[in-house]
């Protein structure tokens, strides 16, 4: 019997060394980090040590646009005021506090406020741009004396500086968590996305989005004890990523210095509603995009600001389409330059009438294309089958989206740098084509043509290049943070499945955009630019609740007389119907202002040669 109580002794003494032995396993196996997500936070010592801390993000890594020319369109380091809670522990003497509120424009009450009501670590920020704070010298030197518990200066990065308007070609980023459970779904289930980082929502900043996360955060820590209490003379400690290679740098296609001059046209003129694009002629770059209402990254949705960039969206172009109607015409051998037209003011049939109340007169194409008559333009699209305006539309990249893009970017995904680019329209079905009125209104931009003003600037390139189309870049490349070459998006052409316009008519077209500068739309309104100039203008009056309306346009190119370097297209929307077209007027501002820049840029160049 003592044998047997011996036995089960022996028994019950291997059980407890077992179950002992798996515990001190389990316990090593959390301590090492092996837990994965069945702990808390993936292991004890990192658990801990969230106890014992407070922590700021102070910048999340995203990678940084530049203009062309390597100016920065986004992230603007400032030196702020944070503040971590104290947690019932004395901040510091009553003038400290006061001390400081007064360096920061504060009273004391507001400073003690915010202060007090700290449950997480926060940054000093403007309360109505929510940017953070810059603070000047002195505030900095103030801040730094009072040595308040817990407050400290550090640098934190603002997104969209306050030097430049915000670009919608850049566009805002935003917490959006559904998207972050859409997009990055098994980054969220691998742990290397947080459903609540700030991610793209419209222009570059959604189109690139997944290059620009930012692959490590840098962080400031407050270290606290066991009850929560900051623990004195452990100081903040910053968490830095050690990686050379972010946040990646990506060099787009603006010019900052366009992009200000275009700005501060569509300023001077009161112009509250529309867009304006400048290309280069070269090969299509966007060297200015400016759309109205402003954008806000800081308040999207607020009163007189619209995140959409009008500069993508379609709408109806008015007489600028007449220059596809005239390509149409010629290719399909329905007119020929040397014909005459005679204009009386009215078409006799649709409703139609010519915008000049008395008619042209006896006129020719080319004199037809210059003055814009609505009678000319429908005569000769009721000629063609409107397969031709389809088809010569789409040779001349309208109807369809021509922004750069790609199936295979260097991550192996597909690219479309302008992801909000509306395709517009030329007509809705091939059955409502054969419809003369359809058609007529068609030829002189009504009806269901859309277009947008990036299709029209880059159909004025398309015609400088004899018909070859360009798919306009936004951006020329992409560097690693150590200058390292990450991927270089080589210039495109965007040809149209029907080839393209013959160089004979691109020739035509040229020569029609010269006389409506020389003796017809634009006439008045350019006759004073120093450069020579060539253009097509157009009024497109809007339908439905916008009725009595108009949206006004100007596409053109300069200087002519050299080898033209720029391409300007603008829109002016929802202007009173019978208001005067400032399309031409505000083209011809935005071309003297490049020239200016032009001779302000040689004139720097000659000055540093000479250093």
């Amino acid at each position: 019997m003592n044998r047997g109580i011996a036995t089960r002794g022996f028994r019950l003494l291997l059980l407890i060394a077992l179950i002992m032995g798996i515990e001190g396993a389990r316990l090593a196996w959390l301590q090492l980090g092996l837990g994965g997500s069945q702990t808390a936070s993936g292991s004890l010592s990192v658990s801990a040590n969230h106890q014992r801390t407070d922590e700021l993000l102070v910048d999340s890594g995203r990678g940084q646009f530049r203009d062309r020319n390597g100016r920065l369109l986004t992230g603007e380091t400032v030196h702020s005021l944070a503040a971590f809670p104290d947690n019932g522990m004395p901040r510091g003497t009553n003038n400290e506090m006061q001390q400081l509120a007064t360096a920061l424009g504060l009273d004391y009450e507001q400073l003690d406020n915010w202060l007090m009501k700290l449950r997480e670590p926060e940054v000093l920020k403007d309360k109505n741009t929510l940017r953070v704070l810059n603070l000047t010298k002195q505030q900095i030197k103030t801040a730094e004396q009072s040595k308040l518990l817990g407050v400290a200066v550090l640098p934190f990065i603002n997104r969209y500086p306050l030097s430049f308007t915000p670009l919608h070609a850049i566009g805002f980023i935003s917490q959006h968590p559904e998207r972050v459970r859409q997009v990055y779904g098994e980054q969220l289930v691998n742990q290397k996305m947080k459903l609540k980082v700030p991610i793209g929502g419209s222009g570059l900043e959604k189109s690139m989005d997944r290059l620009l996360q930012g692959r490590a955060l840098t962080t400031v820590r407050q270290v606290t004890d066991a009850t929560r209490h900051p623990l004195e003379g452990l100081g903040l400690r910053i968490t830095a990523p050690n990686n050379p290679h972010f946040p990646l740098q990506v060099t787009t296609t603006i010019d900052l210095d366009i992009q200000r001059i275009v700005e501060k046209v569509l300023s001077i003129y009161n112009i509250n509603k529309g867009a304006a694009v400048v290309l280069d002629t070269t090969n299509a770059d966007i060297l200015a995009m400016m759309s109205l209402p402003r954008l806000d990254p800081y308040h999207i949705g607020a009163k007189n600001t619209d995140e959409r960039n009008h500069a993508l969206v379609a709408s109806p172009p008015g007489s600028v389409f007449k220059t596809v109607t005239l390509a149409a015409a010629i290719e399909s051998g329905a007119t020929t330059w040397e014909e005459k037209f005679h204009c009386d003011g009215h078409y006799g049939k649709y409703g139609l009438q010519c915008w000049k109340e008395d008619g042209h007169g006896d006129l020719t194409l080319e004199q037809a294309f210059a003055q814009s008559c609505n009678v000319v333009f429908a005569t000769l699209a009721e000629r063609l089958d409107p397969a031709w305006l389809q088809i010569t539309a789409e040779r001349m990249g309208l109807g369809r989206q021509i922004g750069w893009s790609t199936a295979h970017f260097v991550d192996g995904e597909p690219l479309r740098l302008l992801g909000e680019e509306e395709a517009g329209s030329i007509f809705l079905s091939k059955k409502t084509a054969q419809d003369g009125g359809v058609r007529t209104g068609t030829g002189i931009g009504q009806r269901d043509v859309r277009v947008t003003p990036l299709q029209v600037a880059n159909m004025a390139v398309t015609i400088l290049h004899d018909g070859k189309v360009f798919s306009p870049r936004l951006v020329k490349e992409v560097r690693y943070a150590d200058g390292g070459l990450m991927a270089s998006l080589k210039v495109q052409y965007s040809k149209s499945k029907y080839g393209q316009i013959k160089p004979e008519t691109a020739a035509l077209l040229r020569q029609g955009m010269r006389s409506v500068v020389l003796e017809g739309t634009a006439e008045n309104a350019l006759k004073g630019a120093v450069w020579s100039l060539a253009g097509k203008s157009g009024t497109a009056e809007l339908a439905g609740k916008q009725k009595g309306r108009n949206d006004q346009w100007f596409v053109g190119y300069g200087p002519v007389a050299s080898k033209p370097r720029y391409v300007v297209a603008v829109l002016i929307e929802n202007q009173p119907a019978g208001l005067r077209n400032r399309g031409a007027t505000l083209f011809g501002a935005i071309m003297d202002g490049l020239r200016l820049q032009e001779q302000q840029d040689r004139t720097l160049a000659a000055r540093m040669e000479k250093r």
